[in-house]
Parts: structure tokens; C-alpha cells; sequence
């Protein structure tokens, strides 16, 4: 399950990549922001019984690494308007006309100057719904598609009719092929979505006639292109779900109608040897079901070549054939009129049924023979599959349905086809606690072992070192309160260095890390004095690295030489997206940390422009909810022009987003909690801080609501049915409202199986409308949901009518999936919810008295 709270949207290709020496960097105005660790008091801007003279407020920033997030306060200039006494009119024309000009003046050099953390006077256009879909204030970011086979640090870009390799290190650009040259057998210049460079350079693989299937799967047409011939043709005999090159030479494995094949010589379509030939609708070879694509490989493809020479080939079988299907109809084509609706049949497996049945292979290329490995009882869930090392040697790893018992599997190839088990998951292993094992592929090869992302004792994500491969202990290489995120990012094995991202020094941030492979000091590659989220994709050799920063200011991105930073080269300054923040108001943004049943969580609240918090002025309040396992919605990403700053904005509307007990990035103690019993915790926390907020000043407490889309649709449904009588409104998208109802793999990581757990089951669907007679709700789904299915809101409208609920808002949309995005569904639902609001909630705030 995947969160879709945020705004999004499409994910066009790049046609070019254009890297810049030196570009000007312009930083823009952001939002103000404050952050503490308790209740604090933003001055209001509409105070007119007070005089405040400006104020510099100079705050201490921890910068180490164990301190929490309670211990981070930054403070931006805080610009106070004073009252000025009457004048006369003529006075007064004269006087605001020189502040005009002398505003104008300011607001030219404040366009083109930042230093510190200077909190300027926001702008005065409006934002308008328009602005949230329209992309003003979308930050533009490239991609870097590392092209390893020709060195370390060399890139491609697409420009000027060519694929072209940019090498940093040698700060040299050289053509590879030109587009004009790529044409499909009836000579028309072929149309492609993606390439990949083959690893001794002779050629391209092209996948063209592109059609999605799931979230991560598709179909295209593969073509292999000579450069040297300049030549195109196309392999295989029809569509495949995956292709990709050997580490070595120029052999492809791919995969089509669910077979996988080996073809040895791009060139020639005769030395193809099929690997498999169990293929079928419920036989998956190399590729992952639907269940696997979504909750555990989150990718396309089940198949992994040994390192060079690549004499051997992994690869997953699946087999579905007794996972129950699933069924729903398809109204629409378009806007043309379809008399008999179609229907789409997929395997679902939902808890306590069938799960598929996974067979680990791997394929001897040069005996043209496959051997499976003996990892266990059948029903467990095949987590990662991994080389290792620089002989044959791969590991497994396997949990449990129940997600809370696993084991990590060691074979030698070269040796044979026996493993044996090197590591101890769950309960009685390395997490030793209540929680589940973490789904993911973090395991980093090296060449006398390997890296890995393991919980420590008191339960913290932390790098690992594994050497030899079969090792049984680790060696940490990082420790404390806080977390590593996202895996290993890179490892310069001639430094000796490994690249990591981290939720430190507060949970809300993203900063990049370097430690030594054999231990000792971690070092900070990035400013964590200020407030920041980061990311970065490094060259195979780790020796150069994409650096976005994604907030709380305006995202940039740099290109970095590993070994000397200074040595970088800007990427993306989104100078426009600085501009045109500069022209429109900003909300105010507060972080915080708030407590609910004893346990601190962090909190962020986004405050309309200028906003009267004195208590005159009573506003309402929306609480925005995700809060799955492992999930976070509280961070210092740059957001401005989505839906909850038009709320703010346009809307007059308090928006707070609060991350309670199950949710990620702060250790397991804080996530695991809620195992066995999804739902319960979270409800509370959500009403717990529904409840702070009511008691201030500024809040309009019968003007409290809740929304979440997915899981937080779920936990908006359930905050509604504890009838707290503290949200007078709710909106669900496309919720659970059982977790019978929804895939196994997913729901028996976090509530176990049903016959295993029957009272945590029934106390976490919906099962109570009682609450729904007190409140004004909100339901919206769409009817092709594969993720979620439609049955969850069927379910729930059933039972208000049972109920006699009645005055609910609901609206299905036709043929879209989880994202509600088909045929300009996206900006419908949130039009929808708007008005939703508007009738009942109105605008704006309402003075005291009213």
C-alpha cells in the first residue's frame, strides 16, 4: 500500500539533460517557519492592540547526531507591521506612494539576495485551485542516468537529435548515437522510452510501444541497435515485461509470456535458449505477480545475473494457480458507449488464502541447466535475492506470512546447491522484539561480504558489515538514536568510504553520510545546521553523485565530485519556481512536537497567511492523515502549491499533519506498537491531537476535521467511528474498511493471519456507523481499483444503509484505479472535496461572538 495523499503527476520522460559549470543560483522566499518542541505562540501580523518592534531571535543548533528532535529550534526573522497613527489624506497618498516605490525597490534586490535564514514579506497574489494543478509551483528535477560501462562519473543526456555521454571526470562530452539513426524494420525513425547501454559498449537495448500494467510493471518492444552498423532490429516475437543486459559482453535475459529466455548474441536471433517453459497467466518466470510487485519487489522484474563473467542466472517462479481471482468491470473506453462492459481477472490473494507459491532457481548458462534451491517449507515470502561476494554466492532471505520469524539463507554455488542459514530474523532474531520484519532489498555486495540495513538491539536501522558472506555477526559501522534510510547509496571501495542517507539529526530530515567501510567517525555531507532534506544517486563507483535538495527552500540540484566537493557542477536552480514564489502569499509553517498517551510525536501545522491567533479570530481545522506502518507525512520537504496550502491560503483554513505510533523514521519501538492491532493506536493518537487543537485560542472547535486517501482514508474512518465527538467532519478515499479485504501479504506482516488473530481482525475493520450520524463525511473511490478494491466502500455504503446514515457525500469514479487519475479524475476528487468543505465549513475564519 502506498501513500497518495500527495499531489502528483505524470512522470514524463526527460528529452534532455543540459548540465551547467555555472549557473546563478537565486534563493527564494519560504514559507516562515518555526520549529519547536512544545506549544509556541507565532506572533499575529493582525495584532492591532500591540506594538512589536522587529526581533532577531538567535537559537543554538545541536548538531549532534544522537540529539532528538525536541532539542532543534530554528527560528526565522519574524516582520511585525506597527500602527501608525492617522494622517491626512493627502499625507497619506504621498506617504504610500513612496512606500510603493520603496517596496518595489526592496522586493527587486530581495528577488535576487538570500543570506541566512531571513524570513522576507511573503507576496500578495492569491493562491487559487488553478495553482495546485497548473505546475506554478512544481520544482523541476532531473535525472542523471549513471552510464557505468563507460567509467565512473559519465552520464547521458539526450540533445540536438543524439544520445550523448557527458564524462565529469575528464569534463568532456562525446556523441554515441544519433536518434536519426535508430529506425524499426519498415525505416521510420523508432520511437523508444528507454535504453540501456550494453557493458562493452556495442550496443543499445530499446524498449519502445510502451503499455502499462500495475504500478511498476509494463509491456513494450524490445530492439537491440548496432553502433558501430548502425543497425535496429527487433527481438523476441512479441511483447515482454522485462529485458536487461548481462554485467559483462552483450547477452540479454528477458522475459515474454511469462518465459524467461538468454539470448547470448544480440545479433543473432538463433542462439537464443529458453530458459523456462512453465510460463502462463498463473505462472510467473522472472517476474514478479501483482502481490510481489506491489509489497515486496516494489519493481518489474524477479531475475538476477551473477557478477562478471555472469555464468549464472537467478531468477523467482511464481506460481498463482491457487490464489482466488479477482473481478472488476471495466464501463468505459474512452467516452464511447460500451453496451456489454469489460472485465479485468487478476489473482488476489487476501488474508488467510492462497498466497502464490515461489520456487528460487538459478540458470547454469554455460550447462544450460537450472537447479532450485532448497529455501524452506513452501508459504513463506521470499524477501530479497542477492550476489554476493566476488565468487558464486547468493543469498536469500525468507520471512514467515506473519512476517515475525525469517532467516537469510547463504549458498555457494560454486560448491553446490545447499544453503545454509546465516542470520536469524524476527522475534528470536535481529529485530528480538513484538514488530515485523521489514520488507526491502538492502543488501549491498561487496567483494569479501557484504553491507546491510539491520536493526539494532535497542531498535534503530543501522549499517551493518558482513565479511566473509557467510559471516553470522555483524560488524555495525553506525549506531544511536536515529535512522538510516533508503539502503546503502554508494561505496568507494578505494577510499573506503560508505554513502548513506539518514533521518538525522531530527526524524524530519533527510541528510547525506559517509563512514568508513571499517568503522569510525560519521561524517556529514551535507549542512545539517539548517533545516534540510536530501537525496543522492551515486555513479557506480561512487565517485560522483547527484545531491537534490528537496527542502524546506526552493529544490536545487548539484553534481558532486565524491572526492573533492568543491569540485561541483549545478544542475537544476528552479530560479523560476524562486521568482513566481516570491509573487504569491505564503502560509505559515510551524513543526512541533506534540504528546498523545505519553508518547511524543512530531507534528506540523500550516497556518493561513497573516493569521489573527489572538483568539478573536476562531479558524478551522483539517487534519491531513496518512499513518501506515513505516510511513511519514511530517517533513521539511518543499510542498508549496499543493492541496493543503490552497487550503490554507485560499481557504482560510488550519491544515495539520501529525505522525503517531506505527509511522516511520524513528525507530522500531515507535513503529512495531501497533502489530496485531492496525487502526486502534492511531485512531487514538489522531484524537488525541484533534483535541490540543481544539483547546487553542484560534481554533474553531466545531469546525475540526479529518481526510486521508488509502490507509488514511482507513484511519479517517475510524477516527469517525470512535464518535470522540471532537471531528465534526471526515473524508475517506479510497479506504480499507476491512483488512479481510485487502492482500495478504500486506496485512498479515502487520495483523498476522486471521485465524491467528480473529479479535485484532474484527476490532480494525469498520464496524460501527454510529458515529457517522454526528458527523458530515466524505467517500470517493474508483470502481478499476486493484490496489484497494471498490468492495471497501460497497461494504461501508451498505452498511450506512443498514444504518439509516444518511446526508453522506459519495462519489465513485469511473474506471480509475488507486490514484483516481483516469480521464481528469485527479483534479475532480479534489474540486470535489473542496466544495465538499466550502458547504459545509464555509470560508475563512469567524470572529469570536459570531
Amino acid at each position: 500500500m502506498t501513500s497518495y495523499e500527495r499531489l502528483g503527476q505524470d512522470e514524463d520522460e526527460e528529452d534532455a539533460v543540459t548540465l551547467a559549470e555555472s549557473v546563478a543560483t537565486t534563493r527564494s522566499v519560504k514559507p516562515p517557519i518555526y520549529y519547536d518542541s512544545g506549544p509556541f505562540d507565532v506572533p499575529s501580523s493582525e495584532d492591532e492592540e500591540e506594538e512589536e518592534e522587529e526581533e532577531d531571535v538567535d537559537v543554538d543548533v545541536e548538531k549532534d547526531l544522537g540529539r532528538s528532535i525536541t532539542s532543534k529550534v530554528r527560528l526565522l526573522f519574524m516582520l511585525v507591521c506597527r500602527k501608525r497613527s492617522s494622517a491626512s489624506l493627502k499625507f497619506l497618498v504621498t506617504t504610500l506612494g513612496v512606500l510603493v516605490s520603496l517596496a518595489t525597490v526592496i522586493g527587486v534586490i530581495a528577488a535576487h539576495t538570500y543570506v541566512g535564514s531571513v524570513y522576507r514579506l511573503p507576496g500578495v497574489r492569491k493562491v487559487t485551485m488553478e495553482h495546485v494543478f497548473n505546475g506554478t509551483f512544481w520544482a523541476e528535477e532531473r535525472r542523471v542516468a549513471w552510464v557505468g560501462e563507460a567509467g565512473d562519473g559519465v552520464f547521458s543526456v539526450v540533445e540536438d537529435g543524439e544520445i550523448r555521454l557527458v564524462d565529469l571526470g575528464r569534463n568532456e562530452t562525446r556523441a554515441l548515437v544519433r536518434l536519426e539513426d535508430v529506425r524499426d524494420g519498415q525505416g521510420a525513425t523508432l520511437w523508444f522510452w528507454d535504453w540501456r547501454l550494453s557493458p562493452d559498449m556495442q550496443y543499445l537495448l530499446l524498449k519502445a510501444d510502451y503499455r502499462k500494467q500495475w504500478r511498476w510493471s509494463s509491456f513494450g518492444t524490445y530492439y537491440v541497435h548496432s553502433i558501430s552498423e548502425k543497425s535496429t532490429w527487433r527481438i523476441g516475437s512479441g511483447p515482454m515485461a522485462y529485458a536487461t543486459w548481462a554485467p559483462t559482453g552483450h547477452a540479454i535475459a528477458y522475459v515474454e509470456s511469462n518465459d524467461l529466455y538468454v539470448l547470448p548474441v544480440p545479433s543473432d536471433p538463433s542462439s537464443v535458449v529458453r530458459v523456462t517453459r512453465t510460463g502462463s497467466t498463473t505462472v510467473f518466470n522472472g517476474v514478479p505477480d501483482w502481490v510481489y510487485e506491489e509489497e515486496v519487489f516494489g519493481g518489474n522484474h524477479a531475475l538476477w545475473w551473477s557478477p562478471a563473467p555472469a555464468r549464472k542466472l537467478a531468477y523467482l517462479s511464481f506460481d498463482e494457480t491457487e490464489v482466488p481471482v479477482y473481478k472488476f468491470p471495466v464501463y468505459m473506453d474512452g467516452k464511447e458507449v460500451v453496451p456489454y462492459p469489460g472485465e479485468v481477472r487478476m489473482r488476489y490473494p487476501k488474508p488467510g488464502y492462497a498466497n502464490p507459491t515461489v520456487g528460487v532457481w538459478v540458470w547454469d548458462v554455460e550447462r544450460g541447466e537450472a537447479v532450485q534451491l532448497d529455501v524452506g517449507e513452501g508459504g513463506g515470502v521470499v524477501q530479497e535475492v542477492k550476489w554476493v561476494g566476488e565468487r558464486e554466492e547468493l543469498l536469500v532471505r525468507v520471512v514467515n506470512r506473519n512476517a515475525d520469524e525469517g532467516r537469510v539463507l547463504y549458498f555457494d554455488l560454486a560448491k553446490g546447491t545447499e544453503g545454509t542459514v546465516v542470520r536469524r530474523l524476527g522475534r528470536e532474531g535481529e529485530e528480538g522484539d513484538e514488530g515485523w520484519i521489514e520488507p526491502g532489498q538492502t543488501v549491498f555486495s561487496l567483494a569479501d561480504g557484504y553491507l546491510d540495513i539491520v536493526p539494532t538491539s535497542d531498535g534503530w536501522n543501522h549499517v551493518a558489515l558482513f565479511s566473509p558472506a557467510n559471516a553470522t555477526e555483524p560488524v555495525w559501522l553506525t549506531g544511536g538514536e536515529w535512522e538510516v534510510t533508503s539502503g546503502i547509496k554508494g561505496v568507494d571501495l578505494n577510499k573506503g568510504l560508505v554513502y548513506f542517507e539518514a533521518a538525522a539529526p531530527s526524524s524530519v530530515e533527510r541528510h547525506l553520510y559517509a563512514v568508513g567501510l571499517h568503522g569510525g567517525a560519521v561524517q556529514a555531507l551535507t549542512d545539517t545546521t539548517a533545516l534540510g532534506y536530501y537525496s543522492a544517486d551515486f555513479s557506480p563507483g561512487a565517485g560522483w553523485y547527484l545531491l537534490s535538495y528537496r527542502g524546506p527552500d526552493v529544490p536545487w540540484q548539484r553534481v558532486v565530485n565524491a572526492g573533492n566537493p568543491a569540485n561541483s557542477y549545478v544542475l537544476e536552480t528552479n530560479e523560476r519556481l524562486g521568482n513566481v514564489s516570491l509573487e504569491y502569499e505564503s502560509p505559515t509553517i510551524i513543526y512541533s512536537t506534540i504528546e498523545v498517551d505519553g508518547v511524543v510525536m512530531n507534528a506540523k501545522e500550516i497556518r493561513p497567511p497573516h493569521m489573527d491567533d489572538s483568539g478573536r479570530t476562531k479558524h478551522a481545522v483539517l487534519f491531513r492523515v496518512y499513518g501506515g506502518p513505516n510511513s511519514q507525512l511530517v517533513d521539511v520537504k518543499w510542498e508549496r502549491g499543493g492541496w493543503d496550502e490552497y487550503l490554507a491560503c485560499g481557504m482560510g483554513y488550519v491544515v495539520v499533519l501529525v505522525d503517531g505510533r506505527g509511522t516511520g523514521a524513528r525507530g522500531r519501538g515507535l513503529r512495531g506498537v501497533v502489530k496485531g492491532r492496525l487502526g486502534e493506536l492511531e485512531t487514538r493518537d489522531q484524537v488525541g491531537a484533534a483535541r490540543l487543537w481544539a483547546a487553542k485560542e484560534y481554533v474553531d472547535p466545531r469546525r475540526i476535521g479529518i481526510w486521508g486517501w488509502s490507509y488514511g482514508g482507513f484511519v479517517s474512518a475510524k477516527v469517525v467511528e470512535a464518535n470522540a465527538g471532537v471531528h465534526s467532519l471526515a473524508m475517506s478515499v479510497a479506504p480499507v474498511t476491512s483488512w479481510r479485504l485487502y492482500d495478504s501479504i500486506y496485512t498479515e506482516r502487520y495483523m498476522n493471519l486471521p485465524a491467528l488473530n480473529p479479535a485484532g481482525y474484527a476490532a480494525s475493520e469498520i464496524s460501527n456507523v454510529t458515529g457517522w450520524h454526528g458527523v458530515d463525511y466524505l467517500l470517493a473511490h474508483g470502481s478499476a481499483d486493484d490496489n484497494v478494491h471498490f468492495g471497501n466502500s460497497a461494504r461501508l455504503l451498505d452498511m450506512f444503509t443498514d444504518g439509516e446514515v444518511r446526508g453522506v457525500w459519495f462519489r465513485m469514479f469511473t474506471d480509475s484505479d488507486h490514484s483516481i487519475s483516469r480521464r481528469g479524475a485527479k483534479r475532480e476528487v479534489y474540486e470535489y472535496m473542496t466544495g465538499f468543505l466550502a458547504d459545509k465549513w464555509g470560508k475563512g475564519g469567524r470572529r469570536r461572538g459570531w
